[in-house]
């Protein structure tokens, strides 16, 4: 009757250590940057591996001429690549603690049990 309580101990023990990995790996993710930029450059936007936009830089010429839609299209264009970028981050660094674990839904469960939203 209690075989398998000792597969389900281990399995715990197990979770409770990728859960201990998972709250150090946010706390490295908070700290890495990554950038998209549009419009050549013009436009720059900065984002962590949580999804946290850091930083908006507008080159001033593209202000200076008033061309409020481009500005818009350029920030939504940099905003998107900067995310994207970031969710790139998020996956390789899921993958690292995860390993060759192939359990569908097993990023986004551990992502919520650790309170992430997704993006």
């Amino acid at each position: 009757m209690f075989k398998g309580l000792s597969g389900l101990g281990s399995i715990l023990k197990q979770a409770q250590e990728i859960g201990g990995r998972m709250k150090a790996l946010n706390e490295e993710l908070k700290s890495r940057r990554v950038t998209g930029s549009a419009g050549g450059g013009m436009v720059e936007i900065e984002v962590n591996g949580l999804h946290e936009v850091l930083g908006c830089r507008i080159d001033p010429q593209l202000v200076a001429n008033g061309d409020r839609e481009l500005l818009e299209d350029l920030v939504a264009t940099a905003a998107n690549q900067a995310l994207a970028k970031a969710q790139q981050l998020h996956a390789e660094a899921m993958q690292s603690i995860t390993g060759d674990l192939n359990m569908p839904g097993l990023n986004e469960a551990m992502g919520k049990l650790l309170g992430e939203e997704k993006p």
